[in-house]
Parts: C-alpha cells; structure tokens; sequence
C-alpha cells in the first residue's frame, strides 16, 4: 500500500479509535514515525490558537512522499492551505545561492579561491578592506569573510527588488572587515547578498534570472518567485508576526513584500513546500542540473569549526553524528519561519513551512527529531 494512504489511515484511526490500529493495516515503523509526528505538527499548531498555518513535504530519495497542510491562509479567507500555499523561506534563500555558485564554477564562470575584486572591484569600498587579505567566493559563501552581520544603517534595508544590486552596493560602503578571512565562521547576511552580485558579475548575467535559468526551470519549481506574480498572489499565506507575549503584527509582513532592499540573494524568495521539496532533492545528487563531485563539495565542511551551528559548507548547516549527517538551513523573517533539512547518507528530508514566527512546534528539533527515527529504518 503507498505510504500516503497508508499514513493517512494511521492518523485517522490514531485520532478515532487507537484500538483498531492493530486490526486494520499493517503499518510500518516509518508509516508509525511520520503519523506520529503529523498528529504533533497539528496539535502545536491548535495549541497555538492564532489561526496560523503550516505547510511540509517529507522526501525519501528522488520522490515527494508526503505532502501535508494545516491551518487557514489568512484572517479574512478561511481557505485552508494546501501544497501550493506560498510562504516567504527567508534565509533558506542561501542554499540556493550556494547551489548556484556551485553551477557556475561546474561551467568555468568562475572559481572559489578567486577574489570577489576580480568580478566586483566595489567591493574595495568595504570599511578596512586593506588591512586583510582579498576575500573570495570560499569565504563569502562559507561565512568565513570576517564581515559583519548586517551593515551599519538600515537605510539599505528597504526598497524594490528591482533595487536590489544598487542597495548591496550601499551596503559595502557602510559594511566592515573585523576578522582576517578564513580565519572564523561568523554569519553574514550581507556576505551573502555581496555573493549573488559577484555571481551575477562573473556570469554576466542578473542574479535572478541565473537562480531562475539554472535552478528553477529545470526543477520544474513553477511556485517560487522573488516577486509573486498578481495571478498568484491568493496563494499567499498570510505573514503574522508579534507573539507569543506581544500583539499580533499583520502589517510588518505585508509590507516587506513590497521589497527587501539589498536582501535577495540572502532571503528574499518565496516558495512552497512542494517546491523546495524538488530543490531538495537535486542536493542529494538526484538531478542532472548539477555534478555528483559539486554536490560532494556541498556536503563538505568549508569552516574552521565542526562545532554545531559554526560547521557550514556552501549555503547549508552541516550536522556531523556517528551514522547520520544532517544538512539544512533555517529561514526566518517578520511572520515566517522556515526550515530545510536532509539527511545525506539515509536520503530522508523535510521542508516545513509556516506563517508565524514563535508557537510550540520548534521547526529545527521537529525536524531533526523525525529524520533521526526515519534513518533507522
């Protein structure tokens, strides 16, 4: 029998009566595993009481087996959502950055160890430039730069996604070099943003429409966007930020779909679980848009550190455990939260999508905990 229906069954009867369970079909220990963890993600999301909504799609290998949604899309329209329900995935927006520079080096565009000033010379305008050595593509897309978080003035926070490029070459003048690069891992989000244009550069080509050519056609990802389309814009769920302790916030995330600023190639899609779910498994090796030795290089370590949180390849968090390594990355943005997980050597993985940002469900251990029961089996 196929895992959905199977499952499925395994939620009804779990919810209706327990005592059938052993009289009616006979289920797996995954079947068992992933029922168990629908019937939590609906419990937390209950308990919760916002309205809120989430959307995840379980893969094994080269195959979606398990699409689930829960909750209504917004306030005003109690359409429930479904696979086809877009979320913004925030920094999610990173691995396909990684992927993409990964492509572009797999076609001789550029390499890893060049220096970005080689393809983007504004980048001398970084605050302490000088006092280090040149940064490269590595660095940038390993978080081993030496840049800071964010740059110094939120002016460049703000404006169109057509904007976007001028935004990030705001951001350098007002960004800094605090640590030689290589020599630590610290997160950059600006980093990151300097990537996408020293990619754009090199391909001489625009960052979205490269991200969009080489990544989304292909995979058939027909519902991810860095700008919804009007016709698709029901299909939206409503952002709602605030909570648990503060009120409600509607009106922030709505009004960062008008743009993000120099934010793009760092968080600035929106996807579907579904979606991702396709991009999810080109990472595991099962696509051809890709090589099997760049997809070793993404699973591979590019840190000074192993340690948990600091052990970053090309765009992905790396988990290295005994028999399991856990890649992924989270997203978070003003009412939406995401997260993006597989695991390497067992090929399970799960992408949840949700339109609030805090609750029960902690997207990260949820996930976590479902793939390390799934890779015993």
């Amino acid at each position: 029998m196929n895992i959905i229906i199977r499952t499925l069954i395994f939620c009804f009867l779990l919810i209706t009566n327990q005592s059938l369970l052993s009289k009616t079909v006979s289920f797996t220990e995954q079947d068992i595993a992933i029922a168990n963890f629908i019937t939590q993600i609906r419990s937390d999301l209950l308990d919760d009481d916002i309205n809120g909504s989430v959307s995840f799609s379980i893969v094994k290998e080269n195959k979606v087996i398990l699409s689930k949604s829960f909750g209504p899309i917004s306030r005003k329209h109690k359409i429930k959502t479904t696979k086809n329900t877009i979320y913004r995935i925030g920094s999610i927006t990173k691995s396909i950055t990684g992927f993409l520079l990964m492509q572009m080096e797999q076609k001789g565009l550029l390499h890893l160890d060049d220096p970005i000033e080689k393809h983007l010379p504004e980048i001398r305008q970084l605050i302490n430039y000088d006092k280090y050595m040149p940064i490269t593509f590595r660095h940038l897309a390993s978080h081993t730069s030496g840049l800071e978080r964010e740059p110094r003035s939120r002016a460049v926070n703000t404006g169109s996604v057509n904007g976007w490029e001028l935004k990030v070459l705001e951001g350098i003048k007002l960004s800094s070099i605090t640590a030689e690069p290589g020599a630590i891992y610290r997160y950059s989000n600006i980093g990151y943003a300097i990537l996408g244009l020293a990619i754009s550069r090199a391909a001489e080509e625009s960052y979205i429409n490269l991200v969009e050519a080489h990544i989304f056609k292909p995979l058939e990802m027909n519902s991810t966007f860095f700008i919804i389309p009007e016709s698709l814009k029901s299909h939206l769920a409503e952002g709602i930020a605030g909570g648990p302790t503060s009120e409600l916030n509607y009106t922030l995330p709505n009004s960062e779909h008008n743009g993000r600023g120099y934010r793009v190639p760092n968080g600035g899609l929106y996807s579907t679980s579904n979606d991702l779910a396709k991009f999810m498994i080109a990472c595991m090796g099962y696509s051809n848009i890709i090589e099997q030795k760049g997809i070793k290089i993404l699973l591979e370590t590019q840190t000074p550190s192993t340690e948990l949180r600091r052990n970053y390849s090309f765009g992905f968090q790396l988990g290295k455990y005994p028999d399991m390594l856990m890649v992924g990355h989270g997203g978070a943005t003003p009412g939406y939260s995401a997260h993006f997980e597989f695991e390497a050597k067992n090929k399970y993985g799960i992408v949840i999508l949700r339109n609030y940002n805090f609750g029960n469900t902690n997207l990260d251990l949820r996930s976590h905990s479902l793939l390390k029961k799934l890779s015993k089996f």
